[in-house]
């Protein structure tokens, strides 16, 4: 019988990437896994929102930050994309919306006010607090794409689309945001036990960890893990993308209520901007490490 790491290592094989997989049942830390390079260094990309989500709920219940007050979303943040990062226009919205934005559609600019207000040191204790020593933030979104400029040449403030366009592809392969080592990190099994952590309210005060999860089960991508799962099935998760990288991590909820952690990372052959083939990849190793460990644990 094929083991399931090797079902999942073809499945991504056949879609032009290799894939970095580690999947858990919420709330049973000895329980089975499923994993597939689950201690590689791997790219989080957006990914990395989670834990600014945690570190800003956290301000939140602590009394810190009034969630209610409004800010200023200025040109400094418009670096393109979509949210407030794509508006032509300066847009006002309170600090619960910006974080709403983060998570549910990627907003960059959202993301980048977020992390300033709340602090890398807030951030950091997260990781910290959860015993995450693998997990590396390096900045936030607009220090990720100071490190493209640098790495590609440009001047600070040349705009970051035409940079990218008028890369060769080595270049773009040689980029630090691209590299483990050099940009901002972790594991796919460190991912799942955030995920875990928040799920059972171990990341923070309760209303902090809910406040997370609220708002992750409203992503409006579907076409990463969610491609894996029918109807019925509840999928609260983040993405994560740059060159050549497409990742999703988050928590599968099933019609009996089980809830499993998952952690996909992948990096493709190809610096297309489109990659579908990857994007359905994720959900169908996502299906089949839930289904895996659901198997395990009956035949317990």
């Amino acid at each position: 019988m094929t083991a399931i790491s090797d079902e999942i290592e073809a499945v991504f094989a056949n879609a032009g990437a290799r894939g970095f997989v580690h999947a858990r049942e919420v709330g049973v830390p000895d329980g089975p896994e499923v994993g597939v390079g689950a201690d590689d260094p791997v790219v989080l990309a957006s990914v990395f929102k989670i834990p600014v989500a945690v570190a800003f709920a956290r301000e939140v219940a602590a009394g810190r930050l009034d969630e209610t007050e409004r800010t200023r979303v200025t040109a400094r943040y418009r670096i393109g994309g979509i949210g407030t990062a794509g508006c032509a226009d300066d847009v006002e919205m309170s600090w619960r919306d910006l974080a709403h934005f983060m998570l549910t559609m990627s907003d960059n600019a959202a993301t980048d006010l977020v992390y300033h207000r709340i602090g890398q040191d807030a951030v950091d204790k997260v990781l910290t607090d959860l015993g995450l020593t693998r997990t590396r933030l390096i900045g936030c979104c607009e220090d990720l794409f100071a490190s493209v400029i640098a790495d590609l040449g440009a001047k600070p403030d040349d705009d970051l689309e035409a940079v990218l366009a008028a890369a060769s592809e080595e270049q773009l392969w040689k980029l630090a945001v691209l590299d483990p080592e050099r940009t901002t990190s972790s594991t796919p099994r460190e991912i799942t036990e955030l995920l875990d952590a928040i799920w059972t309210d171990r990341a923070g005060d309760p209303a902090a960890c809910e406040r997370v999860r609220t708002i992750m089960a409203q992503q409006i991508w579907p076409h990463r893990i969610s491609s894996g799962f029918p109807a019925g099935v509840g999928i609260a998760a983040k993405t994560g993308t740059l060159p050549a990288v497409r990742n999703e991590a988050g928590v599968v909820t099933q019609v009996d209520g089980r809830r499993y952690a998952v952690a996909v990372f992948t990096r493709a052959d190809s610096l297309a901007d489109r990659l579908p083939a990857v994007d359905s990849a994720i959900g169908e190793a996502a299906r089949l490490a839930v289904e895996h460990l659901r198997a395990q644990t009956v035949t317990q």
